[in-house]
């Protein structure tokens, strides 16, 4: 494989480079934590998929001259079995992100010390296996508050990517409280995960959040403008489950809204994008995809990068970050 910096990829980023930026991650879900999530049993023997899925998502990006952002999540990199292949998403050049130790969409309802050494642990064992230190974070589902964002600034981050400006959040909670089966008490810790109707009314665009005497830089993962329906990979499987057709018609529309507003797009991948009925992850049935197989899915995820990098220069989200950071009119919001 490819390291980011060999002369082939110098030469796409300057061929790219006088078209607008956006920016590519993929949040580094394993199975267990999928599981966890959910409510069901055994996740606690951190069943894994990340031997089959690193190599195959590292392979489909090379053969696209695409370089990301990979977020991991801290409990895989603490498992020795894994140093191995997460140190290859670094080896070729990818950044790596922070995805939280624990992989627990309620982080937002940690005290403040239990945020830092959540931070702190994930960052450790992240830059042991990967050798390289995480300066960029998104929250497990979207986890945010203005406790962590604090500790983020406070430990050096570049960058916050955890919001999610749609409505629907409400609307996926509640499917995936339809195919569970929790305790009251889960529930209550779930009751935020995918975020709430206000969530919808956040900023497109990257924006500073306001922390006293400071600011963090926030790039939000892109949904629809105006409509501020979800565009990340995922949900376009899911609609060319339906239809593919209406999956490239749906992403053509996004990208239209998106240079028409001058929004530049920060795409989101997830493992089980590239993973599928054939790879014979049962445990994870109650996901809409799980019934397509993988060959198909990266089918589609080929049209989709293809179209967005037709339009727009695809890169890391610290290099994006590095990018926007220049703009000195970036508007600001108290968290």
């Amino acid at each position: 494989m490819k390291s980011a910096f060999d002369p082939q990829h110098r030469q796409t980023w300057e061929r790219q480079s006088k078209k607008p930026s956006a920016s590519l991650s993929l949040d580094l879900d394993n199975q267990w934590s999928y599981m966890k999530t959910h409510g069901d049993a055994g996740w606690e023997a951190f069943p894994s998929y990340l031997d089959v899925v690193i190599p195959r998502f590292l392979d489909f990006l090379q053969a696209r001259n695409l370089i990301i952002t990979v977020f991991i999540v801290g409990q895989d990199a603490a498992l020795p079995q894994h140093a191995g292949v997460l140190r290859q998403i670094a080896t070729v050049g990818h950044e790596i992100g922070n995805h939280s130790f624990r992989h627990e969409p309620w982080l937002h309802l940690y005290p403040e010390p239990e945020i830092e050494d959540e931070l702190a642990r994930a960052e450790t064992h992240i830059e042991a296996a990967t050798g390289c230190r995480p300066l960029g974070f998104r929250g497990p589902g979207y986890s945010l508050s203005p406790t962590t964002l604090r500790v983020l600034k406070r430990r050096g981050y570049a960058y916050d990517a955890s919001t999610f400006p749609t409505f629907i959040g409400p609307l996926a909670r509640a499917y995936y409280f339809m195919t569970s089966r929790f305790e009251p008490e889960e529930r209550e810790q779930r009751k935020l995960l995918f975020g709430t109707l206000r969530d919808g009314l956040r900023p497109l665009k990257p924006y500073q959040w306001r922390l006293d005497d400071d600011a963090l830089l926030e790039i939000p993962v892109t949904t629809m403008p105006l409509l501020r329906v979800p565009i990340h990979v995922s949900y376009l499987l899911y609609l060319s489950a339906v239809s593919s057709a209406l999956a490239t018609s749906y992403f053509n529309t996004a990208l239209a809204l998106c240079r028409w507003t001058g929004t530049a797009p920060s795409l989101l991948l997830h493992p089980l994008d590239f993973l599928g009925c054939d790879d014979n992850l049962s445990e994870l049935a109650f996901f809409p995809t799980m019934g397509l197989t993988s060959d198909y899915k990266m089918q589609i995820i080929s049209d989709v990068l293809q179209r967005l990098t037709t339009h727009y220069a695809v890169l890391p989200m610290g290099r994006y970050a590095q990018e926007v950071s220049q703009v000195s009119c970036l508007k600001q919001y108290q968290p």
